[in-house]
């Protein structure tokens, strides 16, 4: 069963299970980074192939920012759609106005920005369909991150999607574990700069999870909280696709007269 399926099996039974007492829905899935950017799939045993990519971008740099999550991804506060592989998210929950302040005041970058909702692909399912709306927003690099939250009562992990009730029993423990995981990517060749992650745990006693609220209570401070070590890990990233790539960068645009986002190419 799909994960939109279960979804919705799982809302279908919040509703016949209405007058028995409340219950909550864990959200949904992260999506790989490797998958959607197609690493192994294309591994044909001829491992210079993954030399051949260069890096093109220019420096400063304009950096797109994407949220992927899982295909019919679903949370209490966004449900997204997506006939694809991955839903890009387009609601900004856990991310705080200052961490894209922090990002927008690295240095060596001439702007941040979202891909908002007018650019979303319908069918997303590769790195390459992140690219276009980057390249569309005349983005050098693309920022793409995705979020993995589970919940664990008694050190049972309970899955996306999974239906529980609230008001657990008495003394059991309980913790939420948010694991943000990116990685930076050349819009114009697809070339791979750099991964980086931060996870976030948040403890309790599982009678405190009596409500909806206080369950979203402890999901959003831990994603948020992951999603600030997230930045944190991504500018120590940054200082290295600085040191190590700043130079040739700058050889390429000088070469290139007049708009430096015309020659951009997708492969």
């Amino acid at each position: 069963m799909n994960r939109t399926m279960t979804l919705v099996a799982a809302l279908l039974a919040i509703a016949l299970l209405g007058g028995c007492g409340a219950h909550y829905v864990t959200p949904g899935g992260s999506v790989s980074m490797a998958q959607i950017a197609g690493i192994g799939e294309q591994f044909d045993g001829d491992i210079s192939k993954h030399f051949e990519t260069r890096p093109a971008a220019a420096f400063p740099a304009h950096i797109a920012v994407v949220r992927v999550q899982d295909s019919g991804y679903y949370s209490r506060s966004y449900h997204g759609h997506s006939g694809g592989r991955y839903t890009i998210v387009t609601t900004r929950d856990i991310e705080s106005d200052e961490a894209f302040e922090r990002l927008q005041k690295m240095p060596d970058v001439n702007g941040v920005a979202p891909i908002g909702r007018m650019l979303v692909p319908v069918n997303a399912n590769t790195i390459k369909d992140l690219r276009i709306p980057a390249a569309q927003l005349h983005a050098d690099m693309v920022l793409v991150y995705s979020v993995d939250t589970s919940l664990y009562v008694d050190g049972k992990q309970l899955g996306p999607l999974t239906l529980i009730s609230l008001g657990l029993v008495p003394n059991k423990k309980a913790h939420v574990t948010a694991t943000v995981a990116g990685m930076l990517v050349d819009v114009r060749t697809g070339y791979i700069y750099g991964t980086t992650e931060s996870t976030d745990t948040q403890s309790q006693i599982a009678t405190v999870w009596d409500t909806e609220a206080a369950i979203e209570s402890s999901r959003k401070k831990a994603e948020k909280n992951a999603f600030e070590g997230f930045v944190g890990e991504f500018e120590e990233l940054w200082g290295g696709v600085v040191d190590v790539y700043r130079d040739g960068a700058v050889a390429r645009r000088d070469e290139a007269p007049g708009n430096r986002y015309h020659a951009i190419q997708l492969k």
